[in-house]
């Protein structure tokens, strides 16, 4: 229950994506260098100046899956005299507090603040708290970390649909016609599954190139093996039912009996698998965006974020590559224990 209510939360902030991101620009990208390595729990007052050029806020699906440009140019104000000035100085003209106490909205800015440096467009000034702390380049590391959540379950998604088109199909053609047909679809099966999956994924990943879509293509490329043993399997038994027999007398073709009579006495099967090939899939991307082959940077992704960050585990920072790990261990944990809770709920036998 504990893992099933975990995957759902880990879905939710998957699909919701930048609507419940502290960070809202694509990729959760917003780089502050000033703020760089600042521990969790870290806050910082940020001035905030309208851009020249206005941003389009985008609506709200648009949001959800693509993110929102900054809107306003942010400032950290690290200084102290700089940041009780702007916080308390009485040069203000016409300012107002609304009931965010950690926010102060100017409509007027005071001169001091042009002497600073800042212009005399609309200026309010915004408390922050990234309670994951910032990574090297200063960016909100609980923001990385909720959107390459998005990253992992797409890339179990995709390649496991991948891997459920080929393996299905190839297994199940096998299974029935069998003769010289089996013999050469097992020869192919089997020369792929002597090959080391993560060494046939790079070879894969050199031939698409690097990218998000490249790395989907070339996981769900290397995972179809286990599934067309299993389902080929599953239909030479199958094959020899009554009800195939029957489907034959009464002039079915062979795709019918297949897709319609066949598969359908498999699809537990196929869960179980998928929930397996699920967790695989996860470390397998983990694994190469850590090489560097996987999705590439700024988007986010747990792997990348423990490569970016591996260096740090010999010093005082070694939670920003911890956490990521945690991540995916906690996820690949929690499909291992669904899948293991399928099994034995779809045991026919017991």
């Amino acid at each position: 229950m504990i893992s099933l209510f975990f995957l759902c939360l880990v879905f939710l902030m998957a699909i919701l994506g930048y609507l419940i991101t502290p960070d809202q620009t694509p990729n959760c990208n917003e780089q502050h260098l000033e703020i760089a390595l600042q521990s969790p729990g870290f806050s910082v007052f940020f001035l905030n100046t309208e851009k020249e050029q206005p941003v389009k806020d985008k609506c709200m699906f648009q949001k959800m899956l693509f993110g929102q440009p900054a809107i306003y140019n942010s400032v950290p104000l690290i200084n102290e005299d700089i940041e009780m000035e702007v916080i308390n100085n009485k040069g203000y003209n016409d300012f107002n507090r609304n009931t965010d106490s950690n926010s102060v909205f100017c409509r007027k800015n005071s001169a001091n603040l042009v002497a600073k440096g800042f212009d005399d467009k609309n200026t309010f000034v915004r408390k922050k708290t990234f309670w994951l702390g910032t990574d090297r380049y200063g960016r909100d590391v609980l923001s990385q970390l909720m959107l390459g959540a998005r990253i992992s379950l797409s890339v179990g998604i995709i390649a496991v649909f991948i891997a459920l088109l080929i393996g299905v199909f190839v297994g199940a053609i096998a299974g029935y016609y069998g003769g010289k047909t089996d013999a050469l679809l097992t020869w192919l099966i089997n020369v792929v599954w002597s090959i080391p999956t993560l060494l046939l994924v790079i070879a894969i990943s050199f031939a698409l190139g690097k990218g998000f879509w490249q790395i989907f293509i070339a996981i769900g490329l290397t995972m179809w093996v286990d599934i067309a043993r299993v389902v080929r399997g599953q239909t030479l038994a199958l094959k020899q039912q009554d009800f195939v027999e029957a489907g034959r007398a009464l002039g079915f073709s062979n795709m019918r009996i297949i897709f319609k009579h066949i598969l359908p006495n498999i699809f537990g099967t196929l869960v179980v698998l998928s929930a397996a090939n699920f967790s695989s899939a996860i470390l397998m991307e983990a694994g190469l965006s850590f090489l560097g082959m996987g999705v590439q940077p700024p988007i986010p992704s747990w792997g990348m974020m423990m490569k970016e960050n591996y260096a740090y585990i010999v010093l005082d920072k070694a939670y920003l590559a911890i956490i990521p790990g945690i991540a995916i261990m906690m996820l690949v944990f929690a499909f291992m224990l669904i899948g293991s809770a399928l099994r034995n709920a779809m045991e026919v036998r017991k």
